[in-house]
């Protein structure tokens, strides 16, 4: 049968309003129902569970005035306790101020509520370097505040707060904005930033990548690599120097029940990378950057690499501000598949678009098989669904990107700008596009639809038409 190609000027001409298109074919049938699946990757995701036995950190010499450095008391507790066969580092009420803390296999590091890690503001404590992932390319960078590689069975938990302590004046500045602490001829990440890309492009070994002091490559406030039976429950995470909770590379990933509260330039609030099997839900996020996105590299390293994230579960989420409420990009170049979302409520004038892809013609990869249902939105100030292929260098690479495959059910929303704005390339056109018993309200532009294929629509109201 021949394809429909929608384009611009004719979803323009429906003057914001959808009709029923005469591609419903294109809508599954209830025998092919996508979400059929997410029960089966919901069975494979189960949070680690530790042995009955408590290290706590007050006992090995930590003290919770919030003035005492308790990194060594912290470390002996996570030793003896993973050397003991596992179990839970726990905290008393107060203030543990730290430098990095690192988690050893079948360790769960509580902190409960009453309780807080505040992390140093010396930027040299986070030495010796270590394997990192900035940005989706792999290097030798600063340690995360709390950092794992290789492990399995790790967990952050309990209802206190993870303070990475940064703010205009430390850390957030090495972004370079003048609208927190930076001025003309202060350092600033740009060298390092692109000399970490270039190392990528060429290939570098990994080992040879060595940034950290004098480069200015933030690093993130949780970050897992290659680790599996994953869990961070129930916390307070703020003040990030840059992403909040950045698992790579790992594999049986829980995030349940956090509140993210953080401001600063790059503030993602949960970026699985990488990763395979990963559960993210009732949690709120109110960030400086994107609440959840979803990445697996960048560029050619990105696809040196190889590894998608397959398998992502996303429910009863709230976002607030963000630059994205649920993304997936721009770092995306090992590819994403197979994403449930549903259930999840966003609103605030200073969230720039809920559904959000990004992807350029650098970045090359594929994003297939993305699933959203039953989600509410307030009011936003740019789209509600943005695909765009344009994003940074836009068609300047020699790389397509692949959109297909996206399935949209069930979407409302009050305030935005747009409801749809999608821009694919001409020679790699978004496909396979389909919505579905959804009501866009108080949009005040006309939608964006520029290469979009297979653009299939059902029961879809823009401002009530």
């Amino acid at each position: 049968m021949t394809q429909h190609r929608w384009n611009r000027r004719e979803i323009l001409g429906l003057g914001g309003a959808f009709a029923a298109t005469p591609h419903l074919s294109k809508l599954r049938a209830a025998d092919e129902d996508p979400w059929d699946e997410m029960p089966r990757i919901l069975q494979r995701i189960r949070a680690p569970r530790f042995p009955d036995r408590r290290f706590d950190a007050a006992r090995y010499g930590a003290s919770g005035d919030g003035k005492i450095d308790c990194s060594a008391a912290i470390a002996k507790a996570i030793a003896e306790c993973s050397a003991a066969g596992g179990g839970s580092v726990t905290f008393p009420q107060g203030v543990f101020f730290t430098g990095p803390i690192h988690l050893k296999s079948n360790v769960n590091l509580n902190v409960p509520a009453g309780a807080t890690l505040k992390f140093t503001e010396e930027t040299s404590r986070y030495l010796p370097l270590v394997y990192a992932r900035w940005e989706g390319v792999e290097c030798m960078n600063y340690s995360a505040c709390i950092y794992a590689d290789n492990a399995e069975n790790i967990a952050v938990t309990g209802g206190g707060i993870i303070d990475g302590n940064s703010d205009c004046g430390h850390w957030w500045p090495w972004k370079g904005r003048t609208n927190c602490g930076w001025r003309q001829g202060m350092v600033n990440q740009d060298r390092g930033r692109n000399l970490l890309f270039d190392l990528g492009a060429r290939d570098v070994p990994v080992a040879e990548r060595r940034l950290g002091e004098g480069y200015y490559l933030r690093p993130s406030l949780i970050q897992f690599c290659h680790s599996r039976n994953v869990l961070i429950d129930g916390l307070t995470l703020k003040n990030s120097p840059m992403f909040e909770i950045n698992p790579v590379l790992c594999s049986n990933v829980t995030v349940r029940g956090v509140n993210i509260d953080s401001h600063g330039p790059n503030n993602d609030g949960c970026d699985p990378d990488s990763c395979t099997d990963v559960l993210i839900e009732n949690c709120t996020f109110d960030t400086g950057d994107d609440c959840i996105a979803i990445k697996s590299g960048r560029n050619r390293d990105g696809r040196r690499v190889a590894a998608p994230t397959q398998n992502v579960v996303i429910r009863n989420c709230q976002m607030k501000d963000g630059h994205g409420g649920l993304a997936i990009g721009s770092e995306m170049s090992g590819g994403v598949r197979n994403v449930f979302v549903e259930n999840c409520r966003l609103s605030s004038p200073n969230l720039n678009q809920a559904l959000r892809f990004k992807t350029n013609a650098m970045r090359g990869g594929v994003i297939e098989r993305v699933f959203f249902r039953n989600i509410e939105i307030g009011e936003l100030s740019g789209a509600v669904l943005q695909i765009d292929f344009t994003y940074e260098e836009g068609e300047k690479g020699p790389e397509r990107p692949v959109v297909r495959d996206i399935d949209i059910r069930n979407v409302t929303s009050r305030k935005s700008a747009y409801a749809l704005e999608l821009r694919g390339f001409a020679s790699s056109p978004i496909r396979g596009l389909r919505l579905r018993d959804c009501s866009f309200g108080g949009v005040a532009q006309s939608n964006i639809v520029e290469h979009v294929e297979e653009l299939a629509m059902a029961n879809v109201k823009v401002n009530g038409r």
